[in-house]
């Protein structure tokens, strides 16, 4: 059974229910997102990816995603307070 859950354009996205943003959905579709993620920029995410949504928070099981794209959620905010 296929778990349903609401996602919405804007809501921000999350590796872990109390860890910390990395990104945001520009874009849903039937079976996947489209996140920006800082630093990286643009990518797809399967929806399947997707563990919880409430209070505009997406939590992604972060395991299922691509190597490159772990790596740039663990630097997403390597750049913050750089001038």
């Amino acid at each position: 059974m296929t778990k349903r859950v609401q996602v919405n354009v804007g809501d921000q996205v999350f590796g872990r229910e109390d860890g910390e943003v990395f990104g945001g959905v520009r874009e849903v579709r039937r079976n996947e997102l489209v996140i920006d993620i800082e630093g990286l920029g643009d990518i797809v995410v399967p929806a399947a990816a997707v563990t919880a949504a409430h209070d505009q928070k997406v939590i992604l099981d972060v395991k299922q995603l691509p190597q490159e794209v772990r790596d740039a959620i663990a630097h997403a905010h390597d750049q913050e307070g750089q001038p």
